[in-house]
């Protein structure tokens, strides 16, 4: 499954867009300006969008790299 497939199946799980996913983030405390704070751990993101949003591990990981800033809605 390519990026987009991952961010495809987690909008139409859960209603929500990348950007309501950093406008969530940045809430939670987990990100400023969009990105993930340097003091944020993977297991922290992900144990958060496991337990609010139902994700799995993969979808939750696709989110926590889109927050990184690793990859983007378009990479």
């Amino acid at each position: 499954m390519t990026f987009q497939g991952y961010l495809r199946n987690i909008e139409a799980k859960t209603g929500l867009t990348p950007a309501d996913f950093r406008t969530r983030a940045e809430a939670e405390g987990f990100a400023q300006g969009g990105k993930l704070r340097a003091d944020v751990k993977a297991t922290e993101v992900v144990n958060w969008l496991k337990a609010d949003f139902d994700l799995g591990h993969g979808h939750a990981m696709a989110i926590y790299t889109l927050l990184k800033g690793v990859k983007t809605e378009q990479s």
